[in-house]
């Protein structure tokens, strides 16, 4: 047994120093050590996540403008992982630490919904291609255990776990701070009710009207590809998987960069993991603004209809804490909503309906994922 801040100081002396996840009993006094240290020291942040997945994807935002990440779970929560793991730490090279509980451990007493996890765990992570070693059970085990940890990080660029046990941590107590509630939003309602516009003058829309010290986060799908194909630029960022973690993604970098930062999702994604607007609100980055392009479709599997008809995000947006949101159907529309979006203060989501379907002869992008993210870091490290 050792006591969390005895590892977090030495997380910290190693560079460590943006956490995110979800809690579990055993994570307790490390989680409650690292909310103290966050609230005493500016230089350590903590961002509790809606979901395990979400976690990671802030955790890549907040790697990709240059912080070293811990990203904590129960190992229930790996199922929830594994999407982002490994198509987008993965194709993307964007190392992190984890620590994931070992909870269901064969041979000790636990609730029947963790036994499968607790025997397939570190097999589940070989799996994915996560190497990982137990986390530090005495003091003298802290510095080794960490020193390997960032020598695989160094050497991959890819993730790598501590795995938990239970009784691993000496009890630790948290003081609790309530966030401050947050009156509703302002709304913007822009709709015209005239023929929808495509996806590619949207984007077109977008680069006329975001400064050149932004940066712009596409989800996954005919988004990201219509985006390259308009135009390639460093603080461009294409999703090539990782479904529904652009906007989780963009508030990583948002919390750690003071440039405008804007994310560009669809409807099916932005429904996949709606948590995160909870998160974004939550957090109330100024700099973020996140435009949802809403075709009503899964456009890159052919067509299939999404429930987004029934929603409407820039009121869920406000629900949720942004500051700021607005619903329109058009150009003109997305135009005046983007620029007061920018002009800020945020959080901000635009919602603009479009028609569905994209250009013929869609390319896809050329660059390699770990140079697109490379490329996107220096970028933001030139702010």
């Amino acid at each position: 047994m050792i006591e969390a801040e005895s590892f977090l100081a030495a997380a910290r002396e190693r560079g460590f120093d943006f956490y995110s996840g979800v809690p579990c009993s055993f994570l307790t006094p490390l989680i409650n050590r690292v909310i103290g240290r966050a609230i005493g020291d500016p230089e350590i942040r903590y961002v509790g996540a809606a979901s395990e997945g979400e976690a990671v994807a802030i955790a890549a935002g907040a790697w990709l403008a240059g912080r070293a990440t811990v990203v904590m779970c129960q190992n229930s929560g790996l199922g929830n992982m594994i999407n982002p793991l490994t198509s987008l730490n993965g194709p993307f090279r964007i190392p992190t630490l984890l620590i994931v509980t070992l909870r269901g451990e064969p041979g000790r007493g636990d609730e029947p919904q963790h036994e499968l996890m607790g025997r397939i765990t570190t097999r589940l992570l070989d799996d994915i291609g996560v190497p990982s070693a137990g986390f530090p059970d005495h003091e003298e085990a802290i510095a080794p255990g960490l020193d390997a940890a960032c020598a695989t990080l160094a050497e991959t660029d890819l993730p790598y776990a501590l795995v938990l046990r239970q009784g691993g941590l000496a009890e630790a107590s948290l003081d609790p701070v309530a966030p401050a509630p947050r009156p509703l939003g302002q709304y913007r309602d822009l709709n015209e009710g005239g023929p929808r516009p495509t996806r590619i003058a949207a984007l077109r829309r977008v680069l006329d009207l975001v400064p050149d010290q932004a940066a712009l986060i596409a989800t996954t799908g005919k988004c990201g590809r219509e985006l390259f194909t308009l135009a390639d630029r460093p603080q461009h960022l294409y999703q090539v998987g990782s479904m529904g973690c652009a906007g989780a993604m963009g508030l990583g970098v948002a919390l750690n960069a003071r440039r405008p930062v804007v994310v560009l999702d669809g409807d099916g994604a932005a429904l996949m993991k709606l948590g995160a607007l909870a998160t974004i609100g939550a957090q109330g980055p100024e700099n973020l603004v996140h435009l949802v392009l809403d075709n009503g479709v899964h456009d890159s599997t052919g067509g299939q209809a999404t429930v987004s008809a029934n929603v409407d995000f820039a009121r869920v947006a406000l629900a949720c804490g942004y500051r700021r949101a607005a619903a329109c159907d058009s150009i003109e529309g997305l135009a005046r909503a983007l620029s007061e979006s920018l002009a800020g203060p945020g959080p901000a989501l635009v919602h603009l309906r479009i028609a569905p379907g994209s250009i013929a002869k869609l390319g896809r992008p050329t660059i390699s994922p770990p140079e697109v993210a490379r490329r996107f870091r220096a970028f933001l490290a030139g702010a």
